[in-house]
């Protein structure tokens, strides 16, 4: 399901499922190619930081193509841009330029656990003041119109997850109009488990929708996710590139329209090929080199044998070039298909 442009991307009684900023993953061409597999109703682009100067809207354009092209991805999926900084006057700035280079929406990053962005004054670490928190987010609201979307992305807090209720106060006070919640601290990094129950008990405080996210890998911790926030939204991050089929089976679970029954993605060479073959043919639309997109395939198959039941991989992971990396890939679904079709 695709949500129209023009459409609220979080409206509280309707079902929602977000793409997460993962930043060096969630790349333009994998927006795109998740987007064209269906179930997201929008996802949030990379983190643009904010430090010393005010990125031009060529900038914007450069981070998020999609800007260009109505601030969708090629399927239609609705993108949201997101910021990361300290400085609210500067962030305001930025999220003017990016309404002005064709953002319908800004995302400000409060959960970012990276050290260098911490160290420099972004991200998680603005989880120790709730009142800049609050000063931010009033800031970049008040220098926006008003149909322009403002949230926010929280984790529980630093290093204490009570952190969270005041936190997640400040941002409403200051005018989000939704908040996500990264169920887990700053020092947890993203170290399971996730901690979904505090996120129900700001849910029940608040008059703005709740978005959820962490841990939710498959379909089971999708409906476990709900029962313990309550929530209705959702946010997906590297479930979903570990199970491509994910998005579609949570989106028809949370009974959004035009999904049928969705087969399971058992991670086979096979299964794989059409995905990655697509991958690398958005890669190149986009401009980027073979060397990169080998880079990014790796990257994503690494993420996706988390737990080591894709052996085949060790063999594909030595590839160096584009063509030896597509051609194994190839071998390696026949070598498949022929082995399921004997089993």
């Amino acid at each position: 399901m695709t949500t129209s442009a023009q459409t609220p991307m979080i409206r509280p009684g309707v079902p929602a499922l977000v793409l997460a900023p993962m930043e060096g993953v969630a790349d333009a061409p994998m927006r795109a190619l998740l987007s064209e597999l269906g179930g997201f109703s929008f996802c949030v682009a990379e983190f643009l930081r904010i430090s010393r100067a005010v990125p031009s809207a060529r900038v914007f354009r450069e981070h998020v193509p999609e800007l260009m092209h109505e601030c969708v991805t090629p399927a239609g999926l609705p993108v949201q841009v997101q910021l990361l900084g300290g400085d609210p006057v500067k962030l305001a700035q930025a999220a003017l330029t990016a309404v002005h280079a064709g953002a319908r929406a800004v995302d400000i990053n409060f959960g970012c656990p990276a050290r260098t962005v911490n160290r420099h004054d972004g991200g998680a670490t603005l989880l120790k003041y709730p009142e800049r928190i609050h000063d931010i987010v009033a800031t970049v609201r008040a220098a926006l119109p008003a149909d322009v979307p403002v949230s926010a992305k929280l984790r529980l807090g630093w290093d204490d997850a009570e952190a969270i209720h005041v936190n997640a106060e400040r941002a409403a006070q200051g005018g989000a109009s939704w908040i996500t919640i990264h169920a887990r601290t700053k020092a947890q990094g993203y170290r399971p488990p996730a901690y979904w129950k505090p996120i129900r008990e700001v849910r029940a405080r608040l008059r703005i929708p709740v978005v959820a996210n962490g841990e939710i890998w498959t379909l089971d911790h999708l409906r476990r996710c709900r029962d313990e926030t309550g929530c209705e939204h959702f946010m997906l991050g590297r479930g979903a590139l570990v199970d491509p089929s994910l998005p579609r089976s949570a989106a028809r679970a949370l009974g959004l329209p035009g999904l049928g029954p969705v087969k399971a993605f058992a991670r086979t060479p096979a299964e794989w090929l059409p995905l990655i073959l697509r991958f690398v043919e958005l890669n190149a639309l986009a401009g980027l080199g073979g060397g990169y997109t080998v880079r990014r395939v790796k990257q994503w198959l690494r993420m996706a044998n988390y737990d080591g039941a894709m052996a085949w991989f060790d063999v594909l992971k030595t590839r160096q070039s584009e063509k030896e990396l597509l051609d194994e890939l190839e071998v390696l679904a026949r070598s498949n298909s022929f082995v399921a079709a004997c089993a």
